[in-house]
This record gives C-alpha cells, structure tokens and sequence, in this order.
C-alpha cells in the first residue's frame, strides 16, 4: 500500500534465537506516550505522529520453514502519504503546522518593521511638534514686542 511499518513485536525461539514470528503495524498505530518522563525532567511537547490506526500483519513461521500471514488488519484510519522513496513525509497537520509557524515568523518580521517605522514617525512628529512650539514661542515674543512698541509710541 506504500506506507512506513514499525515493528511491533518479534518472538523468538528459545533455543537458537531465530525469529518465529514477526507483528508489523502502520506507523500511526496507537498514541505517543505521555511526554512526562519517571525517570528524568518533563520532555518538550512535539505533535504526535500517531493516530490509533489499526493496520497490522502478523507472520509466523511454519515448522516447514515457510512465512504465513496468520493476521491481516488492511484499513487505515487516515490517509496514506506516499513519497517517491517511498517513506511517508511529515502528516498533513504537521504540514499545516509548520506552514502557519513559518506564517507566524514572517508576520512577527513584518510587526516588528512596521513597529520600528511607527516608532521612527513618533519621533519625528515629536522633534517637529518642538521645533514648532519654539517657532511660536518667538512668533509670540516678537508680537508682543511689537505690541508694547506700539503702545509705547502711542503713549508719547
């Protein structure tokens, strides 16, 4: 079906250690454990790979020697992703995942320059705001002086 197995379980004999059975399942099959370790510091959270999905074979060996499918489980319960070297790529909420992360970073890039040119502006429109104030503050005296030579001319 084109699809990456793990190796489930393997039973062996006893007395030489040859293989006598083998049970291979799709790599989705059953859930990630608990990222909190017993043994060790709470492990960083990554998105799980598996979603519970049944498929499964079981061979056993024969006492002739020969291989035999004693147990197939044929149905996913997800899709398949094929690639061309036929291992499966990252699933497709992965995908998504990475997508919209890349998004995000591209996003916070543009905030942040956009941030940077607003705050460039503000301190633009400040420095301007004081040297207009000063340009009226003179306006203002030299109308006063005017106004107190006037009435000085005025009152002679």
């Amino acid at each position: 079906m084109g699809f990456v197995v793990r190796i489930m379980q393997r039973r062996r004999s006893r007395t030489d250690g040859t293989t006598l059975a083998r049970r291979l399942g799709c790599n989705k099959q059953g859930f990630s454990p608990n990222s909190k370790g017993t043994n060790g510091p709470e492990k960083k959270p990554r998105p799980s790979a598996r979603e519970g999905c049944k498929a499964t074979i079981l061979v056993k060996m024969e006492k002739s020697g020969k291989w035999v499918v004693t147990r197939f489980i044929k149905d996913h319960n997800h899709p398949l992703v094929v690639t061309a070297n036929g291992y499966s790529t990252v699933g497709d909420k992965d995908k998504k995942i990475e997508e919209l992360t890349l998004e995000l970073e591209r996003q916070e890039q543009l905030c942040a320059a956009y941030r940077e040119k607003l705050f460039n502006f503000m301190n633009n429109v400040e420095e301007q705001t004081e040297e207009l104030s000063s340009k009226i503050q003179v306006i203002v005296d030299n109308i006063r002086k005017v106004e107190s030579e006037m009435l000085k001319s005025f009152l002679q």
